[in-house]
């Protein structure tokens, strides 16, 4: 363990002491607003959206472990903050928890059966709006991060979820459609990455293998499927082929699967965005898969009612200086026709590269965005642009950059950098997920923190998985960080219950 590492572990049982006995932070803002020189405002649908700055910094060790044993990681593919649970102290922080969803497991040797699942996290927010830069051990305490427990993911007739290959096809049965499974064990594959929480305890999960939707229960128990339209679904010669090594034919590209998953205020209305576009859409090259699917479902009455598709949208994806795709990580409602999608690419501690170029939460509009739903663009046969070139017929959602994860500023003021050197406090390369709570400041009622966490790929030098421990080469924390948004019209239903 280096000694940046072990200083961290230090830091953890510190904190861990610190916010049993309830004391305060080494140093505390000065202000009580963020400094109004860090704002950036951006004009969409009539209305200005304002970027307030980073406020919060916080992780979990990479060689931390939940109550199965296993490392926590991959936490960042999906958070949502627990309804009911989100409340301001009276010394200004704000106390909640986090429900976060890992991804398929340790998989940088191939998929294993890693059974899919929730944590929760209680956290203490502490939000720092001054200008001076915190050193990285004062910046965690903005955010303070305390792991409760693990709810695991079960199918029909009780048996585990696995985050094996898709290898295998179960034929339909009952009201679900044929599903992917692992061939070994005859068990539902699942690579999870979206989460939106009901307000009855019950939950909808998306995943990369289908790409289907799920509904789960309170306990974690399969209660129902959701299939994608023909053209989201992976085939070779017609035939559904799940495994997420290799394209399809038609349909979602391997490992770009239903990445973003939010309902609405209502809760009536699930939304999930494609990572990037379909093979038919050209979705085989990063160069033409800028064009990806936003779906909406009617989840009014699910047990009642199957879901059923109300809606299509298509989401022209930002691209790199070299015209390259860069996918989307997560969606996530804000009003009526208005979402953040988090884009990014893949540098960062952990990742191909330490610098850095992209990853921001922007804003999309699809109010007047053409609805393809139930026309000829659900037949895998018609796509929404040939080699990348969108059809004429469609009108796309509109997108606008907004929030800049790595602005150089922003982070040094919490300890953070993009680029060399690659130790523990340079920032992560997958963030995947996003979550809004109220700032409940009457002065400023549109305020929200947007809560946003790193999926870290499981890479730690003292991992567990299945009980069995492994060395990735190299510690890579779970990341998390808050910004500062004003939302014109946004809601705060989904903190509550």
């Amino acid at each position: 363990m280096n000694r940046i590492a072990r200083a961290l572990a230090v830091l953890a049982v510190l904190w861990q002491a610190e916010l049993s006995l309830g004391r305060p932070l080494r140093r505390q803002s000065t202000r009580t607003e963020p400094d109004p020189s860090f704002a950036v405002n951006v004009s969409l649908g009539g209305k200005q959206y304002t970027n307030k700055g980073l406020v919060a910094f916080g992780l979990i060790p990479s060689n931390f472990k939940d109550s199965t044993g296993d490392t926590i990681g991959g936490i960042g593919s999906a958070i949502a903050i627990k309804r009911g649970s989100f409340a301001q102290q009276s010394n200004g922080s704000f106390t909640g928890t986090i429900i976060a969803q890992p991804d398929r497991g340790f998989n940088v040797d191939g998929t294993i059966d890693y059974q899919a699942r929730q944590h929760q996290i209680d956290f203490v927010l502490t939000p720092y709006y001054d200008a001076d830069d915190l050193v990285f051990e004062d910046a965690l305490d903005t955010l303070q991060l305390n792991y409760r427990d693990t709810l695991l993911y079960t199918e029909r007739e009780s048996q585990k979820t696995t985050g094996l290959d898709a290898l295998g096809v179960r034929s339909a049965q009952g009201e679900d459609p044929p599903l992917p499974i692992a061939p070994s064990n005859g068990h539902l594959a699942v690579d999870s990455e979206g989460l939106a929480l009901n307000t009855d305890g019950t939950f909808w999960v998306s995943d990369e293998y289908g790409p289907y939707i799920y509904l789960m229960s309170p306990e974690g128990q399969l209660i129902q499927a959701v299939q994608p339209p023909e053209a989201i679904l992976p085939l070779v010669k017609g035939a559904l082929n799940f495994t997420s090594d290799t394209d399809p034919t038609t349909g979602r590209a391997g490992n770009q699967g239903l990445e973003g998953l939010t309902l609405d205020a209502t809760g009536n209305t699930l939304y999930a965005l494609l990572q990037s576009a379909t093979i038919q859409d050209g979705g085989s090259d990063k160069s033409t898969s800028r064009f990806t699917r936003l779906l909406a479902f009617d989840v009014s009455n699910p047990l009642a009612v199957p879901p059923s598709l109300i809606g299509e949208f298509v989401v022209p994806l930002p691209q790199n200086k070299k015209g390259n795709t860069l996918a989307a990580s997560e969606l996530h409602f804000v009003s009526e026709g208005v979402f953040l999608v988090l884009s990014r690419d893949g540098d960062g501690h952990g990742g191909d590269d330490d610098k850095s170029s992209f990853k921001q939460a922007d804003l999309l509009d699809i109010t007047n965005a053409t609805d393809i739903h139930g026309t000829k663009f659900d037949d895998p046969s018609n796509p929404i642009a040939k080699k990348g070139k969108l059809d004429k017929s469609i009108t796309p959602g509109t997108y606008v950059s907004f929030v800049d994860f790595i602005d150089d500023t922003q982070l040094a003021r919490f300890g953070v950098h993009n680029g060399k050197p690659a130790d523990q406090t340079l920032i992560d390369a997958k963030w995947e997920s996003l979550a809004l709570a109220p700032c409940l400041d009457p002065n400023f009622p549109d305020d929200f923190f947007l809560f946003t966490a790193a999926d870290n790929d499981f890479i730690s030098t003292e991992g567990v998985a299945l009980g069995k421990p492994f060395n990735a080469g190299l510690d890579n924390d779970n990341q998390f960080m808050v910004f500062r948004l004003t939302l014109p019209g946004a809601s705060a239903a989904e903190t509550e219950l």
